[in-house]
């Protein structure tokens, strides 16, 4: 039946075409966000995984930013805790020199004192953002360093920051309050020849004014020190070398820590990445060849509207 009130044609037709047109719509957004997922309406699961995801992944991106802050105070403290360890060194070698009979003493003295002071030197430069893990002037002993290292999400979604730790007591070269509590300003306590048998005696290398915890003799030298005593401060020295080469094998190790984790950390973010992008991600060849269709659907779809609209002007032939 032909009507002039009801053109089921062109409403058929329009359906269409508003199917299309809306269809396009979606395509459009599609190419010009890249999201196939842009919104919890799109598809609520896939987004609130992606939402979640993304959010870990910006908590991620600030532990990398305290990784990098942790390995440079490490860095620090190592490259400080190894230039002392060279001092040291030397300081050792100083007093077996000091052990050869015949030598001037007081000159060699004068060398210890110059080391002494560069270790000094040495120990309060190694700062970082304000800390120092190798020397202390504050009545709070320096305690064990925490560095943010990781942030995790369990199955239940509970979350969780791990952090990295490093005792920094034992890295300490010198503490102006608690002298026991300075690998260089703490006593030694060795076995030294004295005479036909041997004797206790203890030593230490820094002295520093007003400490507390220390009562050993420091180790320089006289015109009148004894070789008996010089041997008891090689032992000495020798035992804080010993001391501050652990220090820094155990600082190196948490650095070379804080760099795989911090690697790790890196790949981490981009598989994240990757994840997401595969659930929100739209295809852009795939988007681009459903646009050409749509587009030569709505061409048609106008073609159809307009043939069925002109249907009601075919009725007017009728009347002629």
């Amino acid at each position: 039946m032909t009507s002039i009130l009801t053109n089921s044609s062109a409403m058929a037709a329009l359906s269409t075409l508003r199917s299309i047109s809306s269809d396009m719509e979606t395509t459009q957004g599609r190419i010009s966000s890249g999201l196939k997922v842009g919104d919890a309406s799109d598809n609520a699961a896939y987004w609130s995984i992606a939402t979640t995801m993304k959010s870990d992944n910006k908590a991620l991106s600030t532990v990398q930013d305290a990784l990098g802050l942790g390995a440079a105070k490490t860095d620090t403290a190592y490259t400080g805790l190894n230039a002392a360890i060279d001092v040291v060194s030397e300081i050792k070698s100083k007093l077996v020199a000091a052990r050869e009979p015949g030598v001037d003493k007081l000159k060699i003295n004068k060398e210890l004192t110059e080391l002494k002071n560069q270790l000094v030197s040495t120990a309060t430069s190694a700062s970082f953002s304000g800390e120092n893990w190798l020397y202390n002037d504050t009545a709070t002993a320096v305690g064990t360093k925490e560095m943010v290292g990781s942030f995790t999400r369990d199955a239940a979604g509970n979350v969780a920051v791990g952090v990295l730790k490093f005792d920094a007591s034992t890295s300490v070269l010198i503490d102006t309050k608690d002298a026991s509590k300075g690998q260089l300003t703490k006593d030694i306590t060795v076995t030294q020849p004295s005479g036909a048998s041997t004797a206790s005696a203890t030593y230490r290398l820094v002295s520093t004014a007003g400490a507390s915890g220390a009562t050993g003799s420091v180790i320089e030298l006289t015109a009148s020190t004894s070789d008996d005593n010089i041997e008891g401060m090689i032992s000495a020295v020798d035992k804080m070398l010993t001391n501050l080469t652990d220090s820094a094998a155990t600082l190196g190790a948490t650095n070379k820590r804080i760099s795989m984790q911090d690697d790790f950390m890196a790949d981490l973010m981009d598989v994240i990445d990757k994840g997401v992008g595969r659930l929100v991600d739209a295809d852009m060849n795939e988007e681009s060849t459903r646009l050409k269709a749509l587009q030569t659907q709505q061409q048609l779809g106008i073609q159809a509207l307009s043939i069925a609209n002109s249907d009601s002007q075919n009725i007017l032939s009728l009347f002629r």
